[in-house]
């Protein structure tokens, strides 16, 4: 703010002998104040009559950047508290005899709420700092107020002032230790160690039993791209070796997949017979991804008509194999099925879809022993998503659904697995 030149004015030099000492001076050059600044902690400051040397007050505080400073006159002796009552901004009070007062950087305001502040000192600082290099105390702004102590007012508010200034210098003198880089260390940096060999991609059978795996079909072999015919086959012989598999489906990824299932499944029966397995213990039923007809015309076509032949665009072959155990000797005394898997008396015979009543399943169960009246009937293998339901009656030949024709009095269990069965 630029300063009245027609008020008295009070230049701040510091003392070029000796920097513990600022003189207030007016624009003649005598002076009228004489600050000393004393070596710290705690923080002290003395303002004195350059003439008489007589101590005016002092200012007293745990360090310089302190939030509370105690401002003490002499002569006669008086203590005036200075706070710090800003949060954000640079705001510094005090109270003097009845009125308040407040330091706003540059400018010193009486308070007079609800009325406007009154402004009652004013300096000239350079940009962005607060050493004040010219202080003006506005005379004709305290006249208009009862004061009794004009000059104690005076004093305090230059105290205030050059508490700032000490202030500002606690926050500037100390810079930052500059950097300093790390010596360089003797010793070299371990070395991390070397990452584990990759394992060897799987081939042959192994890399066909991964791709099935991560489809999640445990009696299911999709046949893809890649992989061999006989990798194929083997993996499928494999699955049908164990006792606890009743059937397998071999089924097509795309419509280019559906003639090398039929290659996959040749070359597994191929296995099968050079492994000395019976032919006849293996069973093979097709379905197709469009519903066949119920009745074949074998007729010749008429003269002139030509219909090429279209392949199938998906292709699903379930192969099973014979039992050799009778179902109803898997019960235990208690009529309820043992943990171990049931056993088929009886080949597995496909019915139509249009037939068959499915259902998703995934836990072992079947009721017990018939009785003599009517009661369903089924057995579901854990390999197994969907099974045949029928009823029927014990001593009688009568079905509600044709499932497989079975002894008089049999109990009478199937596992087929359809995918593409229609209602």
């Amino acid at each position: 703010m630029s300063l009245d030149q027609n008020l008295f004015t009070l230049n701040v030099i510091p003392d070029a002998a000796n920097p513990a000492f600022t003189d207030l001076v007016d624009p003649s050059g005598e002076a009228h104040y004489k600050k000393e600044r004393l070596s710290e902690p705690p923080y002290r400051m003395n303002l004195y009559d350059p003439h008489s040397e007589a101590l005016l007050a002092s200012a007293t505080a745990p360090d310089a950047s302190s939030k509370t400073k105690i401002i003490e006159l002499h002569n006669p002796p008086l203590a005036v508290e200075l706070r710090s009552i800003g949060t954000i901004s640079f705001k510094w009070g005090f109270k003097w005899e009845d009125h308040d007062f407040e330091w706003k950087r540059e400018n010193c305001f009486m308070v007079r709420k609800p009325d406007p502040d009154v402004l009652v000192a004013v300096t000239k600082e350079p940009p962005g700092r607060l050493r004040t290099s010219a202080v003006q105390i506005l005379d004709y702004n305290l006249n208009r107020f009862d004061i009794n102590d004009r000059k104690g007012l005076e004093i305090v508010i230059l105290t205030a002032l050059l508490t700032f200034h000490d202030l500002n210098a606690a926050f500037n003198s100390v810079p930052p230790p500059p950097y300093t880089a790390l010596p360089p260390t003797t010793s070299p940096a371990p070395t991390p160690p070397p990452p584990p060999p990759k394992p060897e991609p799987k081939t042959g059978i192994n890399r066909i039993a991964e791709i099935q795996a991560a489809r999640g079909e445990i009696n299911e072999v999709t046949v893809i791209d890649e992989g061999s015919v006989e990798d194929y086959a083997a993996y499928g012989a494999q699955l049908l070796a164990d006792d606890a598999m009743l059937f397998i489906s071999v089924r097509s990824d795309t419509a280019e997949q559906v003639p090398k299932v039929l290659a996959v499944v040749e070359e597994l029966k191929r296995q099968r017979h050079k492994a000395g397995l019976p032919d006849d213990g293996l069973h093979q039923y097709v379905v197709y991804d469009v519903k066949q007809p119920k009745r074949i015309n074998l007729d010749d076509p008429p003269a002139g008509a030509s219909k090429e032949y279209k392949p199938p665009d998906s292709l699903m072959i379930h192969l099973s194999h014979s039992c050799s155990k009778a179902a109803h000797a898997a019960y235990n005394t208690e009529g309820a099925l043992p943990a171990a898997s049931l056993r088929l008396s009886h080949p597995i015979t496909l019915i139509p879809p249009s037939q068959v009543t499915t259902f998703p399943i995934t836990t072992l169960n079947a009721f017990p022993e018939p009785s003599s009246t009517s009661c369903p009937s089924w057995f579901i293998a854990s390999t197994c998503t969907f099974v045949i339901v029928s009823t029927f009656a014990t001593g009688r030949t009568s079905h509600t659904k044709p499932i497989i024709t079975a002894k008089s009095g049999a109990r009478l269990f199937a596992a087929v697995r359809l995918t593409t069965a229609r209602t």
